[in-house]
C-alpha cells in the first residue's frame, strides 16, 4: 500500500510539473506572438490617401482655386501624369514626375495584358498599359528637395494624384495639396498659361474617344 501511495504521489507530481511546463511554454509562445504582432504593427503606420484627405492632413484644392494658391501661397504644381498626356497639354512652369510609366516588359503575361488593354481601353482612350514608377519618390526628391515645400499634386482625373499624395506624405512631405477632380475638371481660365496642342481638360482623353468627343462638341456648336 505504501508503494502504491508513493507511486500515486510521483504521478501527481509529474503531471503537475508537466502541466506547469506546458503553461509556461504557452505563455512564452503567446508573449512571443504578441511581441511580434506589435513589431509588425509598428512598421505598418503608412496612412492611405483617403485617411489623409478626410482628416484634412492633405489639403483639397479645386481647379478654380489652383492659380490663387500657387501665386499667393507659394504652392508648386506637380504634374504626375504620364509623358503622353503631358505632351498634349500642361501648365507652363509645372514640375513633372510620372506616377505611372509605360510597361515595356515583353514577357508573355504582359503581352497578353497589353492585348486585352488595347482591346478594351487603349483603342478608346489612347492610353498605354502602365506600371507603377518605382523611382517616383526619389525623382520627386530630385526636383523638390525641400520636404517642407508646398506641393499641389495633380493628374488628369484626380485618382493618380490622390495615390501620389499618399506616397509623398509617407515619404516625408508635409505640406501637400490635392487637385480635386484633376485637370479634367478645370475650365479654360483656371490656369492662365497652358502649353500644348489640346485643351488641358481633354489631355487625358485620347484615341477614338477623343475624336468622338470632338464630334459631339462640333454638333453642339452647329445646333446652337
Amino acid at each position: 500500500m505504501a508503494t502504491h501511495l508513493k507511486y500515486n504521489l510521483f504521478n501527481t507530481s509529474t503531471l503537475q510539473k508537466h502541466k506547469t511546463q506546458k503553461q509556461n511554454n504557452s505563455f512564452t509562445t503567446i508573449t512571443q506572438k504578441t511581441s511580434r504582432f506589435h513589431v509588425i504593427n509598428a512598421t505598418s503606420n503608412n496612412m492611405s490617401a483617403r485617411q489623409l484627405i478626410e482628416s484634412g492632413t492633405i489639403r483639397t484644392i479645386l481647379p478654380k482655386d489652383a492659380s490663387t494658391v500657387m501665386n499667393s501661397e507659394g504652392f508648386v504644381l506637380l504634374d504626375v501624369r504620364p509623358n503622353w498626356e503631358r505632351e498634349k497639354a500642361h501648365v507652363k512652369g509645372s514640375l513633372h514626375v510620372p506616377m505611372f510609366v509605360e510597361d515595356k516588359d515583353n514577357g508573355p503575361l504582359t503581352l497578353l495584358k497589353k492585348w486585352v488593354h488595347f482591346g478594351y481601353i487603349g483603342a478608346w482612350t489612347g492610353q498605354y498599359l502602365t506600371t507603377f514608377n518605382s523611382e517616383f519618390l526619389s525623382q520627386v526628391e530630385n526636383v523638390v528637395p525641400g520636404k517642407g515645400t508646398k506641393v499641389l499634386v495633380a493628374c488628369g482625373e484626380g485618382l493618380r494624384s490622390m495615390t501620389a499624395t499618399s506616397k509623398l506624405y509617407n515619404g516625408g512631405y508635409r505640406n501637400l495639396g490635392w487637385l480635386v477632380g484633376g485637370f479634367s475638371r478645370s475650365k479654360d481660365d483656371d490656369f492662365s498659361d497652358v502649353e500644348g496642342k489640346e485643351k488641358l481638360k481633354y489631355a487625358t482623353i485620347g484615341g477614338a474617344s477623343y475624336y468622338f468627343l470632338q464630334l459631339l462638341i462640333l454638333l453642339q456648336t452647329v445646333s446652337k
